[in-house]
Order: structure tokens, then C-alpha cells, then sequence
């Protein structure tokens, strides 16, 4: 990031003191820059249009206009990246700014270095997916989704393990790529797969694009939730 200048960041709460203990930990960076802050999902919105931000640090509960619908407004623009925070783990809400286009999920009690490190993988374009807290979170509310649309269509509750109907996107896949985004929704880096598949890791980084350029998927986090929507990676100890 040197190179084309410092990451700008917008902070997004509608509580101040956790807005001025992230400025803090970030502005302690050399290649970090606080533009601004907005304490609800609507000033949110406008402020981006205004700074245009590299990346938005965005809470998910909040009045006017909540993360959810915030983060759907922010990335449809195309032009900043957002990082979704959140108290809980297990939130629907996180789960619901995931699939609404946010990189990355963290929890507010995040070590700083970690915060730090997040912002700056999805500032260069990549997503942030927690191994196993990202993981647990995705695993919960595709479970349940499955089990809603079941009930919705008056379909039986599908046995533990069954998958639901693929996408026939997937089909566009190779059998090489295939093995990848699955490797990928088990949160491994491009290293590990790369070590995995025993592949250099400009390699995986190729097969990574490709697989995004054909399910029309924007980054990691999006490609995970795709995989576990359709049914590609079953949630482990299904318990539908």
C-alpha cells in the first residue's frame, strides 16, 4: 500500500468510545488513515459517497439503517470493501452481511493485530475468513436455511448429510477447480492449498479468479458462503 498511499478507513458504530478505541489501534499505523466516522448504516452510506474509503469497519447492529443493509448499499457500489463487526460469534446478522457482500467478519473484542491484519488483507483485495469462527457461523445459518426452504416447499426434512439442490454453475467448474473452492470453504490460505495440491501458490491464486469469474463471486468470503449454499461443503454433524 505504500506505494499508492496509506489505507483510508471509515469507522462505523453508533457507539463513540468503540469508535475512538479502533481509531486509536489503526491511526497507530503508518499506512492506515482514519477519513472519517458515521454512527449509523445511512450516514454510513453517505459518507462513503463522499470519501470514498478503501475499506469501511462496520458495525451490524445499528438504528436507521442496520450493517446489513449498509454493507448491500456500500459493495454494490463497488468502490470500498467492508469489514462487518459484530459482539457475537454466532450472529445472524454477521452471517446476513456476509452474504450482503461485507469481506470479512470480526468481532469487536478482536486482538489488535488481528484487526490490523484484516484490514489490510481485504484493503489489497482478498477477503478474511476466520478458520473456525467464520466457519461455526456459516455452518448455523445454512443449516437453518435449508431447513426453513424445506419447510416452506412442504418438502421432509433432509437427512443428515444429504445436500441441498446445486447451483449449475458448478458444472462449469473443473474437476481441479471444484476441489479448490472446496478447500477453500475450509478456510484454507493459497499457501496451504497450495501445499495441499502440491501447486505453487500463483497457481491457486490463477484457479482462485477463475472459480470467482465463473460463479460471478466477488471474493473468498463470498465464494465460502456460496459453497455452503449450494450445498458443495455439507455443514459438518449436519443437524437438520
Amino acid at each position: 500500500m505504500d506505494e499508492i498511499g496509506p489505507i483510508r478507513i471509515l469507522l462505523v458504530d453508533d457507539q463513540p468510545l468503540l469508535r475512538m478505541g479502533f481509531r486509536l489501534i489503526l491511526e497507530g499505523e503508518d499506512d492506515v488513515c482514519i477519513v472519517g466516522e458515521a454512527s449509523d448504516g445511512a450516514e454510513a452510506v453517505r459518507r462513503v459517497r463522499e470519501l470514498t474509503p478503501d475499506v469501511v469497519l462496520m458495525d451490524v447492529r445499528m438504528l436507521v439503517l442496520d450493517g446489513i443493509e449498509a454493507a448491500r448499499a456500500i459493495t454494490a457500489s463497488g468502490s470500498s470493501r467492508v469489514i462487518i463487526l459484530t459482539t457475537f460469534d454466532l450472529d445472524e446478522y454477521a452471517f446476513a452481511g456476509l452474504q450482503a457482500g461485507a469481506s470479512a467478519f470480526l468481532l469487536k473484542d478482536v486482538a489488535p493485530a488481528e484487526l490490523i491484519s484484516a484490514v489490510r488483507v481485504v484493503a489489497s483485495g482478498d477477503a478474511v475468513v476466520a478458520p473456525r469462527v467464520t466457519r461455526r457461523l456459516l455452518e448455523t445459518y445454512v443449516r437453518g436455511a435449508v431447513r426453513a426452504a424445506g419447510a416452506a416447499e412442504g418438502r421432509p426434512r433432509p437427512a443428515a448429510g444429504e445436500r441441498p439442490l446445486r447451483d449449475p454453475l458448478l458444472e462449469d467448474l473443473t474437476p481441479r477447480e471444484t476441489e479448490m473452492l472446496e478447500a477453500m470453504a475450509e478456510a484454507l490460505s493459497n499457501a496451504e492449498i497450495a501445499r495441499k495440491f502440491f501447486l505453487s501458490e500463483a497457481t491457486v491464486k490463477t484457479h482462485v479468479r477463475r472459480i470467482l469469474t465463473k460463479l460471478h463471486l466477488r471474493d473468498r468470503v463470498q465464494a465460502v458462503v456460496y459453497a455452503y449454499e449450494t450445498g458443495l461443503v455439507v455443514p459438518s454433524n449436519a443437524d437438520y
